[in-house]
């Protein structure tokens, strides 16, 4: 996490960074703050189709399942716009696995 918030503070508009310490935090169980990096990714390119899923990931995995299906719309949507099939459907099948 560390390497990660050296890497933000020389490089602020680095997505992958942001990204990956999104889904460092998610690994700690820290879910505001990895949806603070995911958000930042997408600020940064609002096609970064990958930073939807994981966002929805550590929101399901903080039973916060409303905000995971508005995250997965949303990258399905994002997804579909940029021809990016393999992440629409991997938004898609875990959408239907929230619905269920």
């Amino acid at each position: 996490m560390e390497q990660l918030k050296s890497i933000l503070e020389l490089d602020p508009k680095n997505t992958f960074a942001h990204y990956a310490l999104g889904i460092e935090y998610s690994t700690a169980g820290e879910t505001d703050s990895a949806l603070r990096e995911f958000r930042a990714s997408l600020k940064l390119d609002a096609n970064y189709a990958n930073a939807f899923y994981m966002g929805a990931l550590a929101l399901q995995q903080a039973d916060r399942s409303d905000e995971a299906r508005q995250w997965l719309q949303d990258g399905i949507a994002c997804a579909n716009r940029i021809g990016n099939r393999h992440a629409e459907s991997k938004m898609q099948e875990l959408l239907d696995d929230l619905e269920s």
